[in-house]
């Protein structure tokens, strides 16, 4: 049987190759700014116990969902790992701007 549309399979396989690229390279950025900002975040000195403990548990999420992420990335399941690393960088975010969280750079992180 004659294709109706004989070049439409190969562009379509072109676009989705190249959909894939652009995901492994938004991973691959969000992977090595979020390590980054895992290596810098430190808790805010003169914490409460109880801002402590949330800021400890902020900080467990973010490294959480950051192994999460890298082992997504290992099986192929790119969405996932991007959507995981977002989330990590954002648990992050989320302390500094609570000021639970101590962080300067503000090309790593949502300065309040």
């Amino acid at each position: 049987m004659e294709q109706k549309y004989p070049g439409l399979k190969t562009n379509f396989m072109l676009m989705i190759i190249m959909e894939n690229e652009e995901l492994t390279k938004k991973v691959d950025k969000y992977e090595a700014l979020t390590a980054r900002a895992l290596k810098e975040i430190k808790l805010k000195n003169g914490l409460t116990v109880e801002q402590q403990a949330i800021a400890e548990d902020f900080l467990s999420m973010a490294k959480n969902y950051f192994n999460d992420a890298k082992f997504f990335k290992e099986k192929g399941n790119l969405l996932t790992a991007l959507a995981s690393f977002s989330y990590a960088h954002a648990w992050l975010d989320a302390g500094v701007r609570a000021r639970i969280f101590e962080a300067k750079d503000d090309q790593l992180f949502t300065l309040p």
